[in-house]
Order: C-alpha cells, then sequence, then structure tokens
C-alpha cells in the first residue's frame, strides 16, 4: 500500500517537527494523536483507542510502541521502520515499556513533550505515562507543537481537500434527490454517505449529522430515524472526507412550503456566512471572523438565537470528530495564513418558534479573498 505523500514531503514535515522540537527546548515528542502519527508519518489506524505511542527525537529518529494488530498496519501505511509490540496480558503496562525503550534512545535525563491534549491518551494511561516516567525525564505538554504545522496545507494536501469538497457536493445532491415529505432519513444518509464511498472517500471522522421536526435545531448526531412530515425542516451537516482530510458543509431545508422565519433567518445567514468568508484572510485573526458573523446577526436581532463559535479548521483527522485546532469564537488571536482550510457555520435556532436555519461550507485561505471549496450555492433550498 502506497504512502499518500513522497518521501520528500514527509521527511519535510519531519523536518520542521524538529526544529520546532528545539525552538522549545525539547529533546524528543511523545506522540499520542494518531493525527500527528498520520501527517509525519502515513501511520493510519484507529489502534488508538489502545495505548500507543510515536516517539520522534530531536534528532530526527523515529520508534512506534503499539499492539500487534497495528504491527502489520504500520508496515504498510507508514515509513516507520522501529516497531515495538506491548503483550495483551494482564499485568501489561505499556507506559513502562515505553521509558525501556526511551532508555535505549538514551533520553533519561532529558526533557521531553508530550501530546497530552489526544484521544489516544486518556486520563488512566497518562497517570500511567507519568508514573513510568517519574525520576527518569522531565515532561512538558507539547499537544499543539505538531498541529501547528498541520494547519497550514501543503498543494498536494489542498489537492485532497478539494477531492474531499466534491465528494461533499455529491453528497449533498444525493441529499436533495431524497429530501421530500415523507422520505426516511436512514435512506437521506444512505444515498449521502454512498455518493462518498462510490467517489473513494473515505467515513468521516464523527457522524453526520441529520435531525428534522424538532430534531432540526439540534446540531449533534442522535439515534433515531424518522419520516418527513409534509410540512418539515431537515438540518444536516456532513463531510465529503479523502484520504481522511475534511470538507464540510451544514444546510437546513425547509419541507413543504417555507416558514416565514425560515426565509428571513436564511437570509441572515446567509449575510453573515459571506461577511466571514471575506475576514478569512491574512491580516485578520479567527476571532475577527467570528465577530463578523455576530455584528450581521446581532443587528438582525438574532443574538440569542446564535452560536458562541461559527466554525473551525479542517485537515486530517480521525475519530471521534472532524473539528481541528483552530476554532472561530470571539477573541482567538490566531491569525490567518494561506493554505489554511476553514469550515464556517451559520447557525440560528429560534426554539421559541421551533424554527431552525443552518448554512455553511467550507474555504480555503488564499494570499487574498478566500477560495469557496463546496461549489453549491447559498440560495434557499426548498423540498
Amino acid at each position: 500500500m502506497p504512502l499518500h505523500f513522497s518521501d520528500a514531503e514527509l521527511a519535510g514535515r519531519r523536518d520542521r517537527a524538529c526544529q520546532l522540537l528545539a525552538e522549545a527546548g525539547l529533546d524528543g515528542l511523545l506522540m499520542f494523536r494518531q493525527e500527528s502519527m498520520f501527517y509525519l508519518t502515513g501511520y493510519d489506524t484507529f489502534g488508538y483507542c489502545f495505548f500507543q505511542c510515536l516517539y520522534l527525537g530531536a534528532d530526527g529518529r523515529l520508534v512506534l510502541l503499539t499492539r500487534s494488530a497495528d504491527r502489520r498496519q504500520a508496515e504498510q501505511t507508514s515509513m516507520v521502520k522501529d516497531v515495538h509490540i506491548w503483550v495483551d496480558r494482564p499485568e501489561a503496562d505499556p507506559a513502562v515499556q515505553l521509558r525501556e525503550i526511551l532508555r535505549e534512545f538514551g533520553c533519561a535525563g532529558k526533557h521531553l513533550g508530550v501530546e497530552y491534549d489526544a484521544y489516544g491518551l486518556t486520563a488512566a494511561n497518562g497517570k500511567c505515562l507519568e508514573a513510568a516516567l517519574d525520576g527518569f525525564c522531565s515532561l512538558a505538554d507539547a499537544s499543539d507543537l505538531v498541529s501547528r504545522l498541520r494547519v497550514v496545507k501543503s498543494p498536494a494536501e489542498i489537492a485532497y481537500v478539494r477531492e474531499a469538497a466534491g465528494l461533499a457536493d455529491k453528497a449533498g445532491r444525493a441529499a436533495l434527490d431524497k429530501a421530500a415529505p415523507g422520505a426516511f432519513e436512514g435512506d437521506i444518509l444512505a444515498a449521502m454517505h454512498g455518493a462518498i464511498f462510490a467517489g473513494g472517500g473515505d467515513d468521516p471522522a464523527n457522524e453526520f449529522i441529520i435531525g428534522s421536526g424538532a430534531g432540526a435545531l439540534l446540531c449533534r448526531y442522535f439515534t433515531g430515524r424518522r419520516h418527513l412530515d409534509a410540512q418539515d425542516q431537515l438540518t444536516l451537516e456532513w463531510a465529503g472526507t479523502y484520504r481522511h482530510y475534511h470538507a464540510a458543509m451544514m444546510r437546513t431545508i425547509p419541507i413543504g412550503e417555507p416558514q416565514p422565519l425560515h426565509r428571513e433567518m436564511h437570509a441572515v445567514a446567509r449575510d453573515a456566512l459571506l461577511a466571514v468568508e471575506d475576514s478569512l484572510r491574512p491580516g485578520k485573526t479567527y476571532g475577527e471572523a467570528f465577530d463578523a458573523h455576530t455584528r450581521v446577526m446581532d443587528a438582525a436581532g438574532y443574538q440569542a438565537h446564535r452560536l458562541n463559535a461559527c466554525g473551525y479548521s479542517l485537515g486530517t483527522t480521525f475519530a471521534p470528530n472532524w473539528m481541528d485546532w483552530p476554532m472561530l469564537y470571539h477573541g482567538n488571536s490566531t491569525p490567518f495564513a494561506p493554505g489554511m482550510v476553514v469550515f464556517c457555520h451559520m447557525i440560528l435556532f429560534n426554539s421559541q418558534a421551533g424554527v431552525a436555519m443552518t448554512l455553511g461550507r467550507t474555504s480555503l485561505v488564499t494570499e487574498g479573498p478566500s477560495e469557496a471549496l463546496c461549489g453549491a450555492d447559498l440560495e434557499l433550498v426548498c423540498r
């Protein structure tokens, strides 16, 4: 199975990570984020639900500690050659085994970074890690070291994001083809996922959001499918996914004759989205983009019905969610740079009236105005 990036590109990423380690005064990095492992080596697995660590030394040396089920996964999907296995047994303590591996690498007394903010490092495993390394070396939180590299995409990554955006468009069209009075939500979901899989895409890092009726006012997946009423509303949030790169979209579709509030709220959401997208450019920050969203919505009288964040970076992410760092919220001083990929979602939920309206798409930050990667227009679509 070939790597999805050239050896030269992966080596360049590791070189930049080693440079950041040196600048931070760290002798190595203990990675528990699957995103970091994929980004630096190509390693592709969901085995991070167990204890798994990829060590990167400031000298560029790599070693992976994982379970036997992932040995061949590492061999076939990554350039990592040094793979150690911890064995499943009642007394297993992989953190202690990791310490002994680090000892062989000369890490005793060294200063190592740890990706503490990682789904692959549970609180329990984190305690085991610290207990095993206590007195052996010093540790520092370096959770964002690789994430800060990942946020700006290379041309090869952007090509994959464009593929993901095309799949998102196909999934959106499949949903519109199915959405109608009496339609079953399960059939809509099946059509969306089918379009992505048929196009060579991947499972998304989290479930698609689908809700109708009162459930259209929810922005999380929940179990239980229903048939659409003759007068209804359907909220969808989905992502095309290609090589684990995501391009997300969101919209609420009135079923039957839309309520006047649907039309009004859609106009506000559309104007807010365009204002945010206009802020996705170098010289602006994530916080300023969020503030553009609030200016439009609050001026229209919708402050009580909006959320406190309106989007986030996208990239190659793994379960349990496709949200990536950083997020669009007030005061976020992270600046935009060319090559960033950002999903902007405008969400309005009027609980008193029971009316939902959402609109969102993924854009690429360039040297000038941002580029909307998803092809669907922003007009209100009814079925």
